[in-house]
């Protein structure tokens, strides 16, 4: 029996495995190697039904559009703000993503962001790195406690869910900030983004991106974190005014971030590199072993029930 076909949008690079283990079981078309992109969509557009693609590449409506007979669109990732989930809703375009197996580790590189911006962990390990230290060479700055302050959520899905839990491990008050109040859950809920910055000594950024969020924390929200606040992103960096958070953050009135996302990944703002009070990372926070594991898993499970069914395992409502 031949392989069934499907359009690979880009290569996923975030797990090593993962292209080899396509291409064992279907007939992977790679669209990203493609010389001229519009003619290989009109060459095999009849044939595809199916597209795999992750939450960094996306796929844009131009593409969904060219495949008239196109059904499923399957990615590697949680986030889907770079598909275009009108075009596909207009064609009956079924979109999934691999949400929950990534949890775990995503609320973990958040509190480490939080932790290491609260103790100056960087700052410290760049201090000692330098010799700094041993050579008597000036000193770091106090940090600030973590243990029984008051935690903002950003977003209460599965991920802030996970961040959550994890504060009342550190004895901290948690609350959060929905587009709607939950009435399965203890935290306190806030529908001002403002009023629960200033109540908040760490907030934590766990919402989805896309046009609905950008901008979503900005100056005011940030002013209202205040010059002792901290702020960690783990979702998108389009979700806070980034020149905001950079002349806040440069002024003293905000009090320091950890964050690892960015507007324009993977540009950087210069301003934040040089910062002792802001923590950043490369867009990493599923990278471990286990998890891009999972991810990939995920993916190839819900290949193989469409091509059994029709149907996938986690389809994005």
């Amino acid at each position: 029996m031949p392989k069934p076909r499907i359009l690979q949008i880009g290569s996923l690079t975030g797990h090593s495995p993962a292209d080899a283990e396509l291409s064992a079981r279907y007939e992977v078309l790679p669209y990203w190697k493609a010389a001229d992109p519009l003619a290989f969509l009109q060459e095999h557009a009849e044939s595809i039904e199916v597209i795999v693609t992750s939450a960094n590449i996306g796929c844009k409506a131009e593409v969904i559009q060219a495949l008239p007979n196109l059904k499923a669109i399957c990615s590697w990732g949680v986030g889907y703000d770079s598909i275009d989930i009108d075009a596909a809703k207009r064609q009956q375009v079924v979109v999934s993503n691999t949400p929950d197996v990534l949890n775990d580790c995503v609320a973990d590189l958040a509190w480490g962001l939080l932790i290491a911006a609260s103790r100056n962990i960087g700052w410290g390990d760049r201090y000692v790195r330098a010799n700094h230290w041993e050579n008597k060479v000036g000193s770091l700055t106090l940090g600030t406690r973590v243990s029984g302050k008051k935690l903002g959520i950003v977003g209460l899905g599965r991920i802030g869910e996970a961040i959550a839990r994890r504060g009342l491990g550190f004895d901290m008050e948690v609350a959060y900030h929905n587009r709607r109040p939950r009435t399965d859950v203890p935290y306190a809920y806030f529908d001002s983004l403002v009023e629960l910055a200033n109540w908040s000594d760490f907030l934590v950024v766990a919402t989805v991106g896309g046009a609905s969020t950008r901008g979503l924390i900005n100056e005011p929200v940030l002013r209202a974190l205040g010059s002792k606040g901290i702020l960690v992103n783990i979702a998108r960096g389009s979700v806070i005014d980034e020149p905001a958070m950079v002349r806040l953050l440069t002024e003293g009135a905000l009090g320091g971030a950890g964050l690892d996302v960015f507007d324009k990944e993977p540009i950087v703002p210069d301003a934040l590199k040089s910062m002792n009070n802001v923590v950043l990372m490369p867009h990493v926070a599923s990278a471990t072993h286990e998890t891009r594991r999972a991810m990939t898993d995920c993916l190839l499970e819900n290949l193989a029930s469409y091509f059994a069914n029709g149907k996938v395992f986690t389809p994005i409502d």
